[in-house]
Parts: C-alpha cells; sequence; structure tokens
C-alpha cells in the first residue's frame, strides 16, 4: 500500500512540475508589455504601431520613478482606464468600430533579446492590450524595468536619464 501511495505521490510532483508554468527567479524580476493586433489586415497592424508608441508615451511619466516590478504593476493596473482610453481615442479617430481591454496576466512569451539582454522564453507577468478580437500579429516589450523606454541615449522622449539609472542599477546588482 505505501508503495501505491509513494507512486502517486511522485506521479503528483511530476504532473506539477511539467503542467504548471513555474514562475523562475529570472522571469519574476520582469513586467512585460503585450498588444495585441485586432488582426493581421495591414491596417489593423499599422493601427496597433500608432497606439504603441502612443502608450509607450503615457507610460514614461507614470513608470518613470518606480523601483521595482511590483511598483509599476501596482501604477498600470490603476491606469488601465487611462490606457485604454488612449488606445480608444486613437481607434474611434481612425473610424475603427472596436475597442482595447488593458490587464495584467501572467502569460508565456517566446525568446526575445533587447541588445545585449536575451529573455528566455517562458512565462511572465506583462500587461496586456488586446486591441478588438486581439488575434493579429503582436508587439512586446519589458515595462519593468523599462527596456522599451530607451533610444539608446540618456534622454527619453524628454525625461531624464531616470529610467537608465533604474536599468543600470538593476543589472548591476
Amino acid at each position: 500500500m505505501k508503495y501505491i501511495i509513494g507512486i502517486f505521490c511522485i506521479l503528483g510532483i511530476l504532473f506539477i512540475l511539467i503542467f504548471s508554468p513555474l514562475k523562475t527567479s529570472a522571469n519574476s524580476e520582469y513586467l512585460r508589455i503585450h498588444i495585441r493586433a485586432n488582426s493581421n489586415s495591414e491596417i489593423d497592424q499599422s493601427i496597433k504601431y500608432q497606439i504603441k508608441d502612443e502608450i509607450v508615451d503615457a507610460l514614461i511619466p507614470l513608470l518613470a520613478n518606480c523601483t521595482s516590478k511590483e511598483e509599476s504593476a501596482k501604477i498600470i493596473e490603476n491606469n488601465f482606464q487611462y490606457i485604454e482610453s488612449i488606445a480608444d481615442k486613437i481607434l474611434e479617430n481612425n473610424n475603427f468600430e472596436y475597442k482595447s481591454k488593458a490587464k495584467l496576466s501572467y502569460e508565456e512569451f517566446p525568446t526575445r533579446a533587447y541588445g545585449d539582454l536575451v529573455l528566455n522564453a517562458g512565462f511572465y507577468d506583462a500587461l496586456i492590450l488586446e486591441l478588438g478580437e486581439a488575434k493579429g500579429d503582436n508587439w512586446w516589450c519589458v515595462v519593468y524595468p523599462p527596456l522599451c523606454f530607451v533610444n539608446g541615449s540618456n534622454n527619453v522622449n524628454g525625461f531624464k536619464s531616470r529610467i537608465l539609472e533604474i536599468i543600470n542599477n538593476f543589472f548591476n546588482k
């Protein structure tokens, strides 16, 4: 009887390890952003990039002084309506009938390189912005540390190098 119980325990542990996404310590340090286009039509892909530009510009001042992923996630969560209003205004101004939906989610991402940094495939917490049916190709980046907000200079869209300082501190720990 003990042998059968032992086998079930081992099988249960293996099941959990195989079928549940584990947060690795490396993945848990990042908060990603994922904008999903309505479809793969040229017009839906084009509007996705317009929305991406405006959302990134809007997030910079909100997240400029964040020093942790948790702080960034809380600010984003408190600004879902603001994020959606930016996207929805662009959609409306371009005569789209669909809307956007923002949420925080734990989702799988493929391997992605950001300059010298490579984030391995795996599960990450992310700001998800769905446009319409969200069935098209998407754009993603990293909100914390704010890798997609850095343009290579010490000035990020008018904001001093506080974001660059956070990145440097994060990777020099």
